[in-house]
């Protein structure tokens, strides 16, 4: 059986590409890709709000994060010339650039700097750093000998394990909580944790899809007859917010750069995965000159969406895959319900008062939902390797990265007599770990005795991009978790 056949059985599709469902189908169809995929976009922001505390700022930057989502999703469906992938595919804020994100901040924050700073500093590095996938997704056929499977896998686990100690602390009460580690906080997160664990073993795909919206609803009210909500601190906000280019300012600063830019070399084979995805799905070609022009085109739009979405006030943005399973599950996979999609998420992103509510939900709510989030971003890293290969040589790259990677972060002292400039790029643990690897599959030489893998994939999404007619039958791995990575 083909691959595009395995994905076209459990669920034939009713209107393709090009059709144009009538209005009720279209909108019931966006509906659903927005409850899958909204807590995604949302809850990055909520994090680093709460973590740097900006949370005078959290509302308008939850309402930028929806309002740039709906306009990233348009590009990429309507297409711009050579921008955008004309697929029913969803943009959002990610999750992959979390860690680097809030190291940023925090760099900023301890040397003084107040919200407009921080603000004015993460979306300016942000905006320059986009550009780095731009550039990627013109060359990308030729980068396979530095961003392998291995060196992607490695990366992506390490986002992965380094942002769980975020979503414990959150489930304890957040950082600095006068209760933290109290058995409420923790029940509350045992509650969310042990909802969405259920609903993603029913059958019905509606409740997997909604397992996250569900088990942080069910989280909320519970803190809320619990007297953890209180609603009258709810902040005041105006009835509209309309979008502001660079609000905060624009500052840039290269120690926050390289970070960010090293996790724009890597999400863009995230990105690709889902692409192929999103194609197999809507039974479109995944090999020849039509994919590879597809995949381009995603990734540029990837990119300069990214940019657009830092002059708008809000983090990266990257293509998600939890709209994959919502296209198998309607059979509607045309790419006209994304101008549904774009203009529901453009609504919500006028009205602040969205944010300004999700601001009240307690951290150990927040924190059951993400632990899972982080947990499924370092398992889709663990598969990545595993179909990579994991001989001997495969081993230490990945072995040694991860060791650089969270010994930095749990013992951060090891660099206390490097220079500050130094030290400042190297306190991520995303940068150690990823310039480690890169590094080591360079220099490295392969062990003609480890031989193929058992679980090695004929070709990589890179090795397709380069030779599509050399690789005609190979289906690139798709990635199996949205932005939970991202």
């Amino acid at each position: 059986m083909s691959a595009p056949d395995a994905f076209s059985r459990p669920s034939e599709l009713i209107y393709g590409l090009e059709d144009r469902p009538h209005f009720s189908a279209a909108l019931f169809a966006a509906l659903q890709h927005v409850l899958a995929s909204f807590v995604g976009i949302i809850t990055p922001t909520l994090i680093v709000g709460g973590a740097l505390g900006l949370q005078s700022e959290v509302p308008y930057l939850v309402s930028m994060a929806l309002f740039v989502s709906g306009l990233g999703t348009f590009v990429q469906a309507r297409r711009f010339g050579p921008i955008g992938a004309g697929l029913l595919c969803l943009q959002g804020t990610s999750f992959a650039f979390l860690s680097v994100v809030l190291s940023a901040g925090f760099m900023v924050k301890n040397r003084g700097g107040g919200t407009d700073e921080i603000l004015s500093t993460l979306f300016g590095v942000c905006f320059c750093a986009a550009f780095v996938e731009v550039l990627f997704s013109q060359c990308v056929g030729k980068l396979r000998k530095l961003i392998t499977p291995v060196v992607t896998g490695t990366i992506i686990t390490l986002m992965g394990l380094s942002l769980i100690k975020v979503a414990v602390m959150d489930m304890a009460g957040g950082f600095g909580a006068p209760d933290l580690g109290a058995p409420l906080n923790l029940g509350l997160a045992a509650l969310v944790l042990l909802t969405i664990v259920v609903l993603n073993r029913f059958d019905r795909p509606l409740l997997r899809l909604g397992a996250i919206v569900i088990g942080l609803g069910v989280g909320f009210v519970a803190a809320w007859l619990l007297g953890k909500v209180d609603f009258a601190a709810l902040p005041q906000v105006p009835a509209v917010s309309l979008p502001i280019p660079f609000k905060y300012g624009f500052s840039f600063d290269w120690l926050a750069f390289v970070p960010i830019a090293v996790i724009f070399l890597v999400t863009p084979l995230e990105a690709a995965g889902d692409l192929t995805a999103n194609s197999m799905i809507s039974r479109q070609p995944v090999s020849g000159p039509l994919y590879v022009k597809r995949i381009r085109s995603g990734l540029l739009a990837d990119g300069l969406n990214s940019a657009m979405a830092a002059m708008f006030n809000s983090l990266p943005m990257v293509t998600f895959a939890q709209n994959n399973g919502v296209i198998q599950l309607t059979g509607v996979a045309s790419r006209y319900v994304a101008y549904f999609i774009a203009a529901i998420l453009v609504l919500l992103g006028l009205f602040p008062m969205i944010g300004a509510v999700l601001q009240l939900m307690p951290k150990p709510v927040l924190g059951g939902a993400t632990l899972i989030m982080f947990g499924t971003v370092a398992v889709a890293g663990i598969k990545i390797l595993a179909e990579a290969g994991l001989h001997r040589r495969n081993m230490l790259v990945t072995a040694i990265s991860l060791g650089l990677g969270l010994g930095v972060a749990a013992v951060p002292e090891v660099l206390a007599s490097l220079p500050p400039a130094l030290h400042n790029i190297l306190e991520s643990p995303i940068t150690v770990g990823a310039f480690s690897a890169i590094l080591l599959n360079i220099f490295l030489p392969e062990d003609p005795d480890d031989g193929e893998h058992p679980f090695e994939p004929e070709a990589s999404i890179l090795e397709v991009l380069q030779d599509p007619e050399a690789h005609a039958d190979a289906v690139p791995p798709a990635r199996p978790v949205g932005n939970a990575s991202h």
